[in-house]
């Protein structure tokens, strides 16, 4: 790759704002391009800065002349994060946070999203969140309040929409899906569980939870009660264990 030229700029600015996360800025555009190729959503939130939400909506918006497929592009509506975005998401989709490590509005983030099936990619700046809190984290050590208003959080945010949008161009982009599993035993779903969010009890034990495949029906009788909203880790249709309260 050529060291002059746009990128070589582009890619010293991202490390510079990015720091040991400049490396995950390529992967994350390409992870999204391949979601978005399939036909998912991207979901913005930035609950304290919602302006940089309608930055991502309107970088990602073909111009009128643009006659690839449109991108469908959405800020998270008003109102609590979780309760505004249940009803909206489906397995696949993309979330994409812009906000400090402190936002209570995404305490729980990365289970909850793993739940639904739905991609994480988390910018900020300031204090970092514990390590796994999305599957990318672009990251800067800045001073939080002259980063989200000086234009750096808007540069990165910039940099993750054009890298998506190039991978985006690549013909091998979309064009095979990973292989579901459909073993009567999966090897990697045996050893840990899977994520599932309590949609509904009945007086039986047996409760309806909603995971990244959709709504499964499992058995409640191992754990403490549960309620809706709860998640629960899942396996060979048991709820082995409550992982996490309903968001508040």
């Amino acid at each position: 790759m050529s060291t002059d030229g746009p990128w070589a700029t582009d890619k010293t600015l991202s490390q510079d704002l990015l720091g040991p996360d400049a490396a995950d800025l390529a992967a994350a555009a390409m992870a999204m391009a391949c979601r978005l190729a399939s036909g998912a959503t991207l979901f913005c939130a930035a609950p304290s800065w919602p302006w940089h939400a309608r930055h991502v909506a309107s970088e990602l918006a073909p111009p009128a002349e643009d006659r690839r497929p449109p991108i469908r592009a959405n800020t998270v509506p008003d109102g609590p994060l979780w309760e505004s975005l249940r009803p909206l998401a489906h397995g696949g989709d993309i979330l994409l946070a812009v906000s400090g490590s402190a936002e209570a509005a995404l305490t729980g983030i990365r289970q909850r999203t793993e739940a639904w099936g739905l991609l994480t990619v988390w910018i900020g700046v300031g204090p970092r969140p514990e390590p796994g809190s999305a599957d990318y984290v672009l990251w800067s050590d800045d001073d939080g309040t002259a980063a989200s208003y000086g234009g750096r959080l808007a540069h990165v945010i910039h940099l993750l929409c054009e890298l998506t949008l190039s991978c985006l161009e690549h013909p091998r982009v979309g064009a095979s899906a990973p292989a579901a599993c459909t073993d009567e035993v999966c090897i990697t779903c045996s050893d840990e569980g899977r994520l599932g969010e309590v949609v509904k009890i009945w007086t039986d034990g047996r409760a309806e939870v909603r995971t990244a495949d959709g709504p499964e029906e499992v058995d409640t009788t191992l754990i403490e009660t549960a309620r809706p909203g709860d998640l629960v880790l899942i396996h060979a249709g048991l709820a082995l264990a409550l992982v996490g309260g309903s968001p508040r």
